[in-house]
């Protein structure tokens, strides 16, 4: 059958029933633009929960852990040999914090090709005093470019420049919660007491705001040779190894490999924060879910729709078979339909949840929890789009197929007689 002939019924019966055509299309756009706003605003914040935690850890951390030695004495002994030695309050082993050998480690992480970034760190508890009152808190020494360049940095100091840590000697970035504790302004000067009872004046050269309240209060930031002044340790103390993958998924298979590699402990990053990764999963999937179910709503709502102008088109149809339409041609005419309804009103939810999320990007978002967060974050991530317009078609398709099965059955000489 002529394909232009098809067309231009199609068009004639969309047309004749245009109020139920525009609504039937009405669905499907406020359908595409939802899923559009939805999916992208929740794909948005979850990129800002993750990145609150992701951005801010290392793919792996190479450390030592203080842990109980596996092999006791009494082990070793002939006598209780091949029993089972049940031994309360083992102590845990004599050994520092410090990676042996970081320097090599180091070099040959960065010969590696998973890897693309190493930023070494010291963290050491600490002693801030304010007056007679000592507030807990953590130090971190970090070798500040390199922080920089994986961690993004400069985006959680709040005020001041984090590159003063590096060109100011014995400076201190503090994080704003204990900044507030000890109303200390910038260019003030801190005395700060180790574990070991060293004491060291620090210059605060900036305020850091990671967005975690808990974290804000307690950690601030040095430079790695103030942080090795402040312990008193020569200048290959190191930590913690921080390391950036080209890959994050390779993480807990590479943590095993340097794990054994090094003999320090390796911690990958899924394993770190796998209830935050569980909780951002569930949010995409809730997400996806409401997007699609609105889309399969309209769907319903178009077949009731056709399924109506079947009904209401029995004489038209018994005409057309009846002057030598084949059911196939019947079937493509109402399925034309259905595509036509789907794919205008696609198109036009594309367009319009392009709109609402451009207007949900423009709300403003002030907290002081996250100070670099102006607006609401939205994710305009093309392959939403492209989901829309796909799940529509289909969508839609099913929706026309099975009226348009109906009316390729019915039989022509049926209704004429009954008429």
């Amino acid at each position: 059958m002529n394909i232009k002939l098809i067309r231009d019924i199609s068009i004639s019966l969309l047309v004749a029933r245009w109020k139920q055509t525009l609504v039937a299309a009405i669905g499907v756009t406020f359908s595409i633009t939802m899923f559009i706003g939805l999916l992208g605003f929740m794909s948005g914040l979850n990129g800002l929960l993750d990145g609150l935690i992701i951005n801010r850890t290392a793919h792996i951390r190479l450390y030592n852990d203080i842990q109980p030695a596996e092999h006791q004495p009494v082990g070793s002994v002939k006598e209780f040999q091949g029993y089972y030695n049940f031994i309360h309050s083992i102590k845990p082993k004599n050994e520092r914090l410090e990676i042996y050998n970081s320097g090599a480690i180091i070099k040959s992480l960065l010969k590696d090709p998973n890897v693309s970034g190493i930023a070494p760190k010291i963290t050491t508890p600490v002693f801030y005093t304010v007056a007679s009152i000592e507030l807990t808190g953590v130090i971190n020494g970090i070798d500040v470019e390199a922080e920089n360049k994986l961690f993004t940095f400069k985006d959680y100091v709040t005020k001041g420049n984090f590159i003063d840590l590096k060109n100011v000697p014995n400076s201190i970035i503090l994080g704003k919660g204990a900044a507030d504790k000890m109303l200390a302004d910038i260019g003030d000067a801190i005395q700060v007491t180790t574990a070991q009872g060293e004491r060291m004046q620090l210059k605060v050269v900036g305020y850091f705001q990671s967005g975690l309240q808990d974290i804000d209060k307690v950690q601030s930031y040095t430079s790695i040779n103030t942080a090795q002044k402040l312990l008193g340790v020569s200048n290959n103390y190191i930590t913690d190894i921080q390391i950036k993958l080209k890959d994050i998924q390779t993480a807990p298979a590479l943590a095993k490999v340097y794990r054994q590699l090094y003999g320090v402990e390796a911690l990958d990053i899924q394993t770190a924060n796998a209830q935050f990764e569980t909780g951002s999963f569930i949010r995409t999937l809730i997400s996806y879910a409401v997007g699609i179910t609105l889309l399969i709503v309209a769907g319903f709502g178009i077949y009731n729709i056709l399924n109506m102008m079947i009904y209401e088109k029995m004489d038209s149809i018994a005409i057309l078979k009846a002057t030598g339409f084949s059911g196939k041609d019947v079937n493509r005419i109402f399925i034309s339909i259905a595509l036509s309804i789907g794919i205008f009103g696609g198109l036009l939810g594309l367009l319009f949840g392009f709109g609402l999320s451009s207007l949900i990007d423009q709300v403003p978002f002030n907290t002081p929890a996250l100070p670099t967060i102006k607006t609401y974050p939205v994710d305009y991530n093309p392959k939403f789009y492209f989901i829309g317009i796909i799940f529509s078609i289909v969508t839609t398709y099913f929706a026309g197929y099975f009226p348009s099965r109906k009316a390729s059955k019915i039989d022509p000489v049926i209704i004429i007689r009954g008429k």
